[in-house]
């Protein structure tokens, strides 16, 4: 989210939005990889999980120094190009989809609502609660995205703009840095 709010803060919704369908997509692509086993998988090999765990590190790293950098006038708010927007999107997407623990949630919380002995056929009922989880996510994300945008319209000091940025990026890199520690420690 701190992303989001980084992203939408610099470039406005319209960017933030591009990014939020973009982790969609990762917590929809989550959400068909556990309904087709591959979560298993990843519990049984350890070494998967780690490595996608270190892989979500780099990247948050990479977002916050990204993040970091100076707004250039061509990437600033306005019309996206569409080179942009897809790049935007596809940040959006890995951002999600080197996130171990979005995997551990479809792995650990949906199943428990599962009801193996119904009638109805389990890959529908993971569907349809991998729906709602990627419904709801989205929805925050959006007003994520809403709140963001506004403040920035608000903040109309380019200086206060890319000072509450900066700490946005700093507060991923933190994350990445408590992530890395509980990854050695644990």
């Amino acid at each position: 989210m701190a992303y989001l709010a980084a992203l939408s803060l610099a470039r406005g919704c319209v960017a933030g939005f591009i990014a939020t369908a973009g982790i969609a997509l990762g917590l929809a692509t989550h959400a068909v990889l556990v309904a087709l086993g591959a979560g298993a998988v990843i519990q049984n090999y350890p070494a998967l999980y780690e490595s996608l765990r270190w892989a979500g590190i780099a990247y948050l790293l990479l977002l916050a120094w990204e993040g970091w950098q100076p707004m250039p006038e061509i990437l600033s708010k306005g019309a996206l190009v569409p080179d942009v927007a897809r790049s935007i999107f596809w940040r959006g997407f890995l951002s999600n989809i080197f996130n171990p623990k979005s995997i551990l949630f479809f792995l650990s919380v949906v199943p428990s609502f599962i009801d193996a002995a119904s009638t109805q056929a389990v890959a529908l009922q993971l569907a349809t609660l991998g729906t709602i989880a990627v419904a709801v996510a989205s929805i925050v994300h959006s007003g994520t995205v809403i709140a963001a945008d506004q403040s920035g319209r608000w903040i109309a000091d380019n200086r206060m703009r890319g000072l509450i940025r900066r700490t946005l990026s700093a507060i991923l890199a933190l994350m990445a840095v408590w992530l890395a520690w509980a990854a050695i420690a644990g």
